[in-house]
Order: C-alpha cells, then sequence, then structure tokens
C-alpha cells in the first residue's frame, strides 16, 4: 500500500517498515483515508526542530535514538482496579485497546471497540474532524491504527466517565490508540481521562488521537490527567467540533512521562457556542511537555477562554503555543488566552507563543503570557511569619495552582491530581 518517495527521510521509512510488520486489519477507517495518510507521512515525515509546529519538540530525534527497532512486545493487564476511580463508571484501554471484561458495565452508555461500532454512526464522524493533511500523527494514526475506543453519549449522564488508558510493553513499542466520542443534541457529561503507565518496562511511544463531536445544546466537561513513567513518549491530538449552543471544556494536567505533546484543536463550526481550554504542567529532570492548542472560530457570537500555568524545574522544558484564528464570518467573537508560568531553576526553559489571527472586524480578543521565578516578596513574607523556606514555596506554588484545581468539579479526581502535583514539587 505504501508509494515510495526518493526523499523520504531513514527515520521515516524505518519508522513505517516496522510498523507494518506489527499492524493489523483496520475495519473502521475507509482505506483511501489510510492511502492518503501514508502518502503523507513518506512525503512529509517526522517532525523536526526545522518544522515551526515542533521547534521546540524534535520527535524525529526521539524516534531516531530511542525507537531503532521496535518489537511490539505488549505486556497484558487482568487488574485495574487501582487506577479506578470510586464515584464513575471506569473504562479501560489496555495499549490502545478498549477491555470489557476489566471495564464498569453502563446502561447509559454505547461502549465498544471502533472495529466493532455501529458503522453507520462511525461513517459519519471517523476521519471527519482529524484531517490526515493536518499533521503527521494524525496521519500516522490513520495508517497504523488497529483499535480503538467508542463512546456514544445520548442523555444527561449524572455518573462522570473515567477513560483509564493504560500503557505496558516489556520491549520497544510504539501503540497508536485512536478515540471516537459523539455526544448527541442536548446530552451532557464529564469525562475524565487518566493516562499511566503498569509494569512498562520498555520504552513506549503512545500517538493517541480522538475525535470528538459536541451536537447542538450538549455540554461536555473533560479532565484529562497524564502521568506516565519516564520511558514513555506521547502524542496526544484532540480533535473537537463544536455545534449550535453546545458548551465543551477541557482540563489538562500533565505530570508524568519523558516528553509530551499535547495537540488540541478545537472548532467552533455553528453559531452560538463556547469552549474553555485550561492546562497546568510540571516539568522535572529533563523532561519535556509542549501544549499546542488551536481554537477555530469559524461562525459568529462564539466565544473560547484559555488558561494554561506551567512549572518548571531542573534542567527541563515546558512550552505553550496557542493560537486564537478568527474567520470572516465569525463577527461578535470573544477570545481570550493567557500563559503564565513559574521557572524553579536556572537551567529549566518555558516558551511560549500566544498568537491572534483574526480577519472579523467585529471582534474582542486579547492573549498574553508571563514567565518568571517565584515572588520574593511574598516569599519573604510568609518566611517573616515563621514559615520554612520549603514550605513557603510549596505554599507559593499551591497557590499558582489553585486556579485549575478549582475547576475540577469531581472530589476523587481532584484529591488525585491535588496529590500528584505536590509530589511533583
Amino acid at each position: 500500500m505504501t508509494m515510495p518517495v526518493e526523499n523520504k527521510s531513514w527515520v521515516t521509512q524505518n519508522l513505517i517498515d516496522q510498523l507494518q510488520k506489527h499492524s493489523g486489519k483496520i475495519s473502521f477507517i475507509p482505506d483511501e483515508a489510510i492511502v492518503n495518510a501514508i502518502r503523507y507521512v513518506e512525503e512529509k515525515g517526522i517532525p523536526n526542530n526545522k518544522n515551526e509546529d515542533y521547534k521546540y519538540c524534535n520527535i524525529e530525534s526521539v524516534f531516531r535514538k530511542e525507537f531503532k527497532t521496535l518489537t511490539n512486545k505488549l505486556n497484558s493487564v487482568s487488574n485495574a482496579d487501582a487506577h479506578k476511580l470510586k464515584e464513575c463508571v471506569n473504562i479501560i484501554v489496555v495499549n490502545g485497546e478498549y477491555k470489557k471484561e476489566l471495564s464498569d458495565a453502563s446502561i447509559e452508555l454505547v461502549i465498544s471497540n471502533l472495529a466493532e461500532a455501529d458503522k453507520t454512526i462511525i461513517s459519519k464522524h471517523i476521519t471527519k474532524y482529524a484531517d490526515v493533511n493536518l499533521d503527521a500523527f494524525i496521519a500516522l494514526n490513520t495508517a497504523f491504527s488497529c483499535s480503538g475506543l467508542f463512546i456514544l453519549i445520548k442523555s444527561i449522564l449524572t455518573t462522570p466517565i473515567h477513560i483509564i488508558n493504560i500503557s505496558s510493553a516489556c520491549e520497544n513499542s510504539v501503540v497508536n490508540p485512536r478515540q471516537l466520542i459523539v455526544c448527541e443534541k442536548n446530552s451532557e457529561a464529564t469525562i475524565i481521562e487518566s493516562f499511566v503507565s503498569d509494569k512498562n518496562s520498555a520504552k513506549y511511544f503512545s500517538n493517541n488521537l480522538s475525535e470528538v463531536f459536541i451536537g447542538e445544546n450538549a455540554k461536555i466537561k473533560s479532565y484529562r490527567l497524564q502521568n506516565e513513567d519516564e520511558n514513555c513518549f506521547q502524542v496526544n491530538t484532540t480533535q473537537v467540533s463544536v455545534k449550535r449552543y453546545a458548551n465543551y471544556e477541557t482540563n489538562t494536567f500533565s505530570f508524568g512521562g519523558s516528553l509530551i505533546r499535547n495537540n488540541l484543536n478545537v472548532v467552533l463550526a455553528e453559531d452560538l457556542c463556547e469552549t474553555h481550554l485550561n492546562g497546568l504542567f510540571i516539568t522535572n529532570g529533563t523532561q519535556l511537555f509542549d501544549n499546542h492548542t488551536l481554537v477555530d472560530h469559524q461562525k459568529p457570537n462564539c466565544q473560547s477562554n484559555e488558561l494554561y500555568k506551567g512549572i518548571a524545574k531542573d534542567k527541563s522544558t515546558g512550552i505553550f503555543n496557542g493560537k486564537i484564528y478568527v474567520r470572516k464570518d465569525a463577527q461578535k467573537t470573544n477570545a481570550y488566552q493567557s500563559s503564565k508560568n513559574i521557572l524553579l531553576s536556572d537551567d529549566a526553559t518555558i516558551n511560549t507563543k500566544p498568537q491572534l489571527e483574526i480577519y472579523a472586524d467585529d471582534v474582542k480578543c486579547s492573549h498574553g503570557t508571563s514567565t518568571g521565578k517565584i515572588d520574593e516578596d511574598a516569599l519573604f513574607y510568609l518566611k517573616a511569619r515563621g514559615i520554612g523556606d520549603e514550605n513557603a514555596r510549596k505554599l507559593l506554588l499551591q497557590a499558582f495552582a489553585q486556579e485549575l484545581f478549582d475547576k475540577i468539579e469531581v472530589e476523587s479526581f481532584k484529591e488525585k491530581v491535588i496529590s500528584l502535583f505536590e509530589k511533583a514539587l
């Protein structure tokens, strides 16, 4: 199925050849999309720092260094109770494959493997929001995804959904999990996604792709917790389409993993809808966490808000690149974006790039960014009242992050996030 391209890099050639050895039959993605995806990867290659969108996140070098050979020997997981949240419907996904036998049952949801889902519904949505020509990792997932999770939300759900994505391999592996979430008209739900490692003893690259459809007047609040081990590298791409009167909110908390690249792209496809994008990350050691967001205002009278905060320690790197795109027809747009960061060492790095691209003339848009060290005056104030240096710093950092914690409405998840935040400090 591959088409030879003369200027294809060694990394791309090697990766495609190895993935083809391990990929299975894909029944839920159209053949035409697979062919176009492979062609795109062959022509564009894996992004490196010459690509402006991956300037500070050279993933080609990661493949060259860590994934010269792949065996894709994955572990099985027989119990996931340690990762479950009590007040949720827990859905278990192991190495990209939905595990019904480990998951909680629910009469309110339609849950299945993508390959076994209703083909009439799947054909309306799969590959419709994640265009293979948008990004090499969308193309790579489309070409080599062998399994995935499908969730259909039809009504107002009172119990949160908790999707637990478990990474576990015994030898170097690259997996391409795919996810499709369809929220029908007037539906409401809270969705939590956790990314964890379980008995992982090898280098593990996970190229996750989610397509999310938010129907008319639907309300979705989502949370994402990234806490894999130091052997894990993750690209997480989420493509969201929001319809009229709908509301989509997402909150991303990144603490664990060697490299995390989040591509979050939200399209406000009809008028009178809104979206809220929030994120918090802490980087330690030599970790690299890269958050790229795009809010595409296509229609009038829509609103978007973004707030991302980062803390960088040691020799780690944090990145935020956010773009607000307002099209010509998107009059009466309100869009706001803010990135705030703290450096805890002289060797840590934060790169921020907020962007506005506006083609309408009746809008209210703003963006801003700030990066600095802990406020010495506030630190002195706390220490003068008998609080030790270490505890004073922790209090200031917790106060810095509290605005993001306050957005979590599921108590057990909130406790878990705060605990991991304190551990990361």
